[in-house]
């Protein structure tokens, strides 16, 4: 028999465990705090010097626990309530080694890998501005959403304690302790969910630098893209056409030497010639294809890939609500991904048949989804630096995202989001 998740008794049980999660991250500084308290008591109140060590560890425990609280916050928030809220953290750059081999990782030279990666860690982590903002986080939180939180639990406690005195304020103690927690634990651990909100979101300053460093990573994308895009048409041009002109060339000379001694021979060369200019552009068309396809341009994203389907050998079905008209990139971006996402269901799905769908990415946000799906057998592999990984990079240079399924055993899908207006 299924639970009905809106039943009272159903709300209070997990509200109740969502209460007490709640109160146990909030509590946990302020537990390291009692726990320093009750050291200093122990090694005597009178001394001043026996705070000493309970004040050292007051600032170790919560510049400590400030990160690990606010990431358990942020977790439990995105879990229970669906709100992502970022984390507006610095991120650590690369590591370069140098040509007199010292090693620069953004701030300074180190003498080995290790010293610049340790020397990074602490400049980064110290030197990062969330770092102010989590330790005002859990010096609010265990005053707001933990004392809150902490209702359930403390009207729990007093039933216990009530019911377990003899005489009528026990309990009457009890009586009220349950129905203290009952009625609460529905509502005890919403406050968290606004007063992270308000407080764990990267200040503005926070987001343009992120920002700002999100724009140069993809900035470096494209250039590299654009240069290996280069080398390859040249590297095509090189081998192929190039290759069958000079070939062409030299054949066409000889049949003007041959043509007054030898003319069968001649006209044999200028056959010969022919065919290799036919073969030539028939290579030139494939590579302008391969940068631009000329039914992208004339026709759009939907029938072109509809166009490419038909090359590919398995079962394709291209469904879309309507024609879409986008800006050229963004149609050559998401044509040249589902031609990627299809080559490797060829190669490496064992596949029989595909789905590729044009969707709307939504009402409240303008934009276009695409869809590849297959019933292969899944398993995707995303590594760094792999073919989604470079296909999520492209899609990053419009604002776009990348989400992909592939558990083991299948299916796979794939979804390419891009914020656009289309016409």
């Amino acid at each position: 028999m299924r639970r009905n998740p809106d039943a009272w008794p159903v709300r209070v049980g997990v509200g109740f465990v969502r209460a007490c999660a709640v109160a146990a991250v909030a509590l946990a500084v302020p537990a390291v705090w009692a726990a320093a308290v009750a050291l200093g008591i122990r090694w005597g109140a009178g001394n001043p010097w026996s705070w000493l060590a309970p004040l050292v560890l007051v600032c170790v425990g919560t510049l400590g626990l400030s990160r690990p609280v606010c990431r358990a916050v942020r977790l439990l928030v995105a879990r229970w309530t669906g709100t992502a809220i970022p984390a507006g953290y610095r991120r650590a750059g690369p590591v370069t080694q140098l040509s007199t081999g010292h090693w620069w990782n953004g701030f300074g030279y180190e003498r080995t890998r290790r010293d610049a990666l340790m020397d990074q860690r602490w400049r980064v982590r110290w030197g990062d501005p969330a770092v102010p903002r989590d330790l005002r986080f859990v010096l609010v939180l265990p005053f707001t959403a933990g004392a809150v939180a902490a209702v359930p639990a403390a009207g729990v406690a007093a039933a216990l304690y009530g019911l377990g005195r003899s005489g009528g304020a026990g309990w009457l103690a009890g009586v009220l302790g349950v129905a203290v927690a009952v009625a609460s634990a529905p509502y005890a651990w919403r406050p968290l969910a606004p007063v992270a909100v308000r407080l764990l979101r990267p200040s503005a300053a926070m987001a343009l630098a992120e920002r700002v460093a999100e724009l140069t990573a993809q900035r470096a994308d494209t250039t590299l893209a654009q240069a290996a895009e280069i080398r390859r048409i040249e590297r095509d041009l090189h081998d192929g056409a190039q290759a069958r002109l000079v070939s062409l060339g030299l054949s066409l000379a000889t049949a003007e030497k041959l043509l007054e001694t030898r003319p069968e021979q001649a006209r044999a060369l200028l056959r010969e010639a022919r065919g290799g200019a036919a073969a030539s552009l028939a290579e030139l068309r494939e590579l302008v294809r391969g940068i631009s396809p000329p039914v992208l341009t004339e026709r759009g994203l939907v029938d072109a890939v509809r166009a490419l389907a038909l090359d590919i050998p398995l079962d394709v079905t291209v469904t879309a609500d309507a024609p879409l008209r986008l800006d050229p990139p963004i149609e050559s971006a998401l044509y040249f991904g589902v031609a990627e996402l299809l080559a490797n269901t060829v190669k490496h799905a064992r596949a029989t048949r595909a789905r590729v769908r044009f969707l709307p990415a939504g009402e409240d946000r303008p934009g276009v989804v695409v869809e590849v799906a297959d019933d292969g057998r899944g398993g995707l592999d995303e590594r760094p630096g792999g073919g989604l990984d470079g296909l999520r990079r492209r899609l990053a240079v419009f604002d776009g995202t990348l989400e992909a399924d592939g558990p083991p055993g299948g299916p796979t899908r794939v979804r390419m989001a891009v914020p656009c207006e289309s016409s």
